[in-house]
């Protein structure tokens, strides 16, 4: 008998299980200081199983993030720097030509950073489309295909993605195809003063703290498990599919959404919230998701996967102001 027939023992789990994660995130905020909401719905993302962009000026610790929270969850990473010449082998891999003592040939293939658990996409807009391309399979259906073979990329497999939002010059905005995969987008803000000023004092000496592994690759794959079978309420799945629905032309009885949105979130964005909200209530020590879990959630979920037409930037109509009303509707 599973732990989903077996009530008590979903419970005895998701507790130990919150408990695991507390420590996860004190490990986490011993490199990257007051970004509890970047790193819960970080986490989140990674418990449900799926890849976040991280969008932020440089300088905000999104690297410091990625490389800490690869350390405590227990986890191989690797990080590409996308670049204008940046090439899909350069990602993926390539085969080489390989020639044995008999004077025999054959192509091997040689694995590119893609294969790693954690991957860091670095600037993941500096790089052409073509390139960012290299990526779709793998966040989809966790294989690549080169010359026609399919390689595994190892389990858990997580992309996370960095994004400058300030300077576009010698950009290429990511598709709607490749957005669509990240289940999140985090917004990373700037921090307050009393955390810069412990930025400041606690990064400046000669020594500073080092997080500590607390997971591992097979116990995060149980967990993500574990989060598939957190019960969830038909009142928070009654406010997950009518927020994913209101925000969609067509479907929305808001007539700024049918009047100025280009395009809206498809089924993959309700496939998120249902995810991400078990995870964040196991994140808070919570059994269940609750309808405040589907608001919080509303934009990093939605605004990636919206587009607002010319017109409405015009008006000074905001996608983020948009979502928030959205989601005060559905709750």
């Amino acid at each position: 008998m599973s732990n989903q027939d077996n009530p008590q023992a979903l419970v005895a789990e998701a507790e130990a299980a919150g408990a695991a994660l507390e420590r996860v995130r004190a490990e986490i905020g011993k490199a990257v200081f007051g970004q509890e909401r970047v790193v819960e719905l970080t986490l989140a993302a990674i418990l449900a199983g799926g890849h976040v962009l991280l969008v932020g000026a440089p300088g905000l610790a999104k690297t410091k993030l990625v490389e800490a929270t690869a350390r405590v969850l227990g986890l191989d990473w690797a990080r590409v720097q996308f670049t204008p010449d940046l090439m899909p082998a350069d990602i993926l891999g390539s085969e080489v030509l390989d020639q044995d003592e008999a004077g025999r040939r054959r192509f091997r293939f040689v694995k590119g950073p893609i294969f790693t658990q954690l991957l860091m996409a670095d600037e993941i807009n500096r790089a052409s489309p073509r390139t960012q391309s290299a990526l779709l399979q793998a966040m989809q259906e966790h294989h690549v295909t080169v010359a026609g073979q399919a390689y595994d990329v190892p389990k858990p497999f997580h992309v996370l993605a960095t994004q400058n939002p300030i300077e576009h010059e010698g950009a290429y905005p990511l598709p709607e195809a490749q957005l669509d995969r990240f289940l999140l987008q985090v917004d990373v803000p700037y921090p307050d003063a009393e955390i810069e000023r412990r930025i400041l004092i606690e990064t400046t000496g000669l020594q500073s703290a080092e997080p500590q592994r607390v997971l591992d690759a097979a116990s995060l794959v149980r967990l993500q498990q574990l989060v598939r079978a957190m019960p969830v309420g038909e009142k928070v799945l009654a406010s997950i599919l009518q927020l994913v629905r209101s925000a969609r032309p067509g479907t929305s009885h808001d007539s700024r959404v049918n009047a100025h949105v280009a395009w809206g979130p498809g089924p993959r964005a309700g496939q998120a919230l249902m995810l991400a909200v078990r995870a964040r209530a196991l994140l808070r020590g919570r059994l269940a998701p609750a309808v405040d879990d589907v608001a919080a959630l509303a934009r990093p979920a939605l605004v990636h996967r919206m587009q607002l037409s010319f017109g409405a930037r015009a008006e000074g109509l905001d996608i983020d102001t948009l979502v928030d009303a959205l989601a005060e509707k559905a709750a």
